[in-house]
């Protein structure tokens, strides 16, 4: 057993049981409600150190569950003093949470002179460089390409209908996640399952078939469907050959 490899999952498993298994939506509205003054933040920072004291079980590490706790504290109320409870603020949450507990890894694991180099061998690996320029070719540039190739079409659907119904960025992130799902297929030689996705999504409608305009969007979408396909299949195929 690898103690180092231990040691990371006793401390990520005591961060996730502290902050989603023992919060309850009773402690998370007082905690919004009171920010501050809320007796709950102060037990949940608490149960954040004394459970990672438990898991990890090194009782000479007591300063450990201190600056857990603490900072546990500080970036809750951090985010709790946030307006909008978004998404985007609960990632930075999370992100915060864990580059702490990486922190006080790699001190336990005396791995502070490892972190340099071992940045500098990620980046200067060939398949890692190939597997992040490819993934984020997929995410960003294409989806720019495929927007802007199918403008003309989708201007002439919001013409018909008056305006062009669907969820705000909803085909731009279905898009992201369709072409990411289909690079790792073909990088995990699972082909046959971009098969079973074009027929999943193929399933889905898009609108209503009473609409006049319902034939040109079903069109619209193929297209584009086909296109970010098309160009992903290319590029997983460029990074087979890159790779293996």
């Amino acid at each position: 057993m690898n103690p180092e490899l231990i040691l990371a999952l006793q401390l990520i498993l005591a961060h996730v049981i502290t902050d989603f298994a023992l919060q309850t939506k009773k402690w998370i509205d007082q905690k919004r409600r009171y920010k501050a003054k809320a007796p709950f933040l102060y037990i949940h920072a608490f149960l954040a150190g004394f459970l990672t004291y438990l898991i990890v079980q090194d009782w000479s590490m007591w300063l450990v569950p201190v600056i857990i706790s603490v900072t546990h504290f500080f970036i809750d109320l951090w985010k709790l003093n946030k307006e909008d409870d978004s998404l985007r603020y609960f990632l930075l949450d999370q992100l915060f949470h864990l580059l702490i507990l990486l922190g006080i890894w790699i001190i336990l694991t005396n791995n502070l002179t490892q972190v340099i180099p071992f940045i500098a061998a990620v980046f200067a690996s060939e398949i890692t460089l190939i597997f992040v320029i490819g993934y984020l070719l997929v995410i960003f540039p294409v989806g720019f390409v495929i927007g802007k190739a199918t403008q003309r079409w989708q201007e002439e659907i919001a013409t018909d209908e008056g305006e062009f119904p669907s969820l705000e960025k909803a085909g731009r992130y279905i898009g992201i996640f369709e072409r990411i799902l289909v690079l790792t297929f073909i990088l995990t030689d699972n082909f046959a399952a971009i098969g079973l996705l074009i027929a999943a999504k193929s399933i889905l409608r898009f609108s209503d078939k009473g609409k006049s305009g319902a034939r040109k969007q079903t069109e619209y979408v193929l297209i584009g469907t086909l296109m970010s396909f098309a160009i992903t299949i290319i590029i997983g195929f460029l990074m087979r050959v890159l790779v293996f």
